[in-house]
């Protein structure tokens, strides 16, 4: 829990704009009886109080991580990006209702695709856009993908771009839960996504109500903090918080059906991590056939389910999209990383990560590449323990 503390006050001395230096002395583990004098909220001071005594912290009880809706925006709301809808169905409705795409939802359609859309907000599934004055939704698959721009491509994010904010261990079998809810020993309730085993590394995108947030396929999970160790923050730049910090990180997780396939799967993501898990010097590329390829059976891979044009064939190496996906989630973090190559599978994309967010490998045409362009060496580390978590982490090499 010290441990968890720490990396909790490291995070919050940066929102309070103290200098690294002043953090480096006050997050040392022997001086956090001083709280009081690092000019935290009562709020913050408060969840550290829960989070470092013995009692259980107060935990909100079957909520979600509430998303925008198109009520918290208005016509003079910053977009963020713009973006075209294609014509296959250009549609802005009123609800996020993915089951009522019906003409009474709809509140915006014209014949052709719709241009110059403004995107105020990108959602795992749905996009909240205004075109006309009018504000609504749009399916994020419905998006041309070459069309989305940033307004202020120099403080706007690239489009597909969710810092995950901590890493972390996970201390005993952890849920991954739908909502926020607890489940008392490792049994499944049902209200898990997936149970993971001890000692199984993640990242964390947030805190919400009390709960870890993290990224599940296409929706958000919600673990329970007594359930981790080891939580440390994640930097929010390429400069280091404290000696081997990461610089930028992504867990996606992946079906544990035990089935002869899914099992080659898990097997050929685990290969495939092993194999990216390397240390990239200045100038140096990036090139994911080359690294993880050729994909056959002399290179330690079995047979899986393989992702091609929006259809599932068989294909030796199937789950090392993954391994290229998750990897791409943490290479467009950093700035200093240039994206050579780069495509999403065809149809609705990967069902691990959002529409627009994978990185197909496998073929001539496809493959990810990318430049380390920064003055330093960096070093990818990919985590995985065969139970459903593939953790993507890249630091500054020494």
């Amino acid at each position: 829990m010290k441990r968890f503390l720490c990396g909790l006050l490291c995070l919050c001395l940066l929102w309070t704009g103290m200098s690294l230096a002043a953090a480096e002395e006050d997050t040392d583990p022997e001086g956090l009886e001083n709280l009081d004098d690092l000019g935290l909220s009562e709020e913050e001071l408060r969840e550290i109080e829960e989070l470092d005594s013995e009692e259980p912290m107060e935990r909100v009880i079957g909520k979600v991580y509430p998303e925008p809706t198109a009520a918290d925006f208005d016509a003079n709301s910053p977009a963020l990006y713009t973006c075209t809808i294609r014509d296959k169905n250009p549609n802005i409705y009123k609800t996020m209702d993915a089951d009522d795409l019906s003409a009474a939802n709809v509140l915006l359609h014209k014949t052709g695709s719709i241009k110059d859309v403004d995107v105020l907000y990108v959602g795992l599934q749905w996009l909240i856009v205004r075109k006309d004055g009018k504000i609504g939704y749009v399916l994020r698959q419905w998006v041309e993908k070459p069309s989305i721009k940033p307004l202020d491509p120099v403080n706007t994010p690239p489009f597909n771009v969710q810092k995950h904010a901590y890493t972390a261990v996970t201390a005993t079998s952890c849920h991954v839960r739908k909502n926020m809810s607890f489940n008392e020993g490792t049994e499944d309730d049902g209200n898990n996504y997936v149970i993971l085993n001890p000692g199984t590394k993640i990242t964390i995108w947030k805190f919400y109500e009390g709960w870890a947030v993290v990224n599940y396929m296409r929706n958000y999970g919600y673990i329970d903090p007594n359930e981790l160790t080891e939580l440390l923050p994640v930097s929010p730049t390429d400069e280091e918080l404290y000696e081997d910090c990461p610089i930028a990180a992504y867990t996606s997780y992946y079906k544990m059906v035990q089935s002869k396939t899914n099992i080659s799967r898990i097997h050929n993501i685990k290969v495939g991590s092993e194999l990216v898990s390397i240390v990239m010097n200045p100038g140096d590329i990036f090139d994911g056939n080359a690294i993880m390829g050729p994909y056959g059976r002399k290179r330690g891979y079995e047979e899986a389910p393989v992702l091609i044009d929006g259809k599932t064939v068989p294909g030796y190496g199937g789950g090392t999209c993954q391994v290229a996906s998750t990897l791409y989630n943490v290479v467009i973090q950093l700035p200093g990383l240039k994206i050579l190559k780069r495509h999403a599978h065809g149809g609705n994309g990967a069902s691990y990560l959002p529409i627009h967010c994978d990185a197909a490998v496998g073929t001539d045409t496809l493959n990810f590449r990318f430049q380390n362009m920064y003055d330093f060496p960096i070093r990818i580390e990919a985590c995985t323990s065969s139970d459903g978590a593939l953790s993507m982490r890249i630091y500054k090499a020494h």
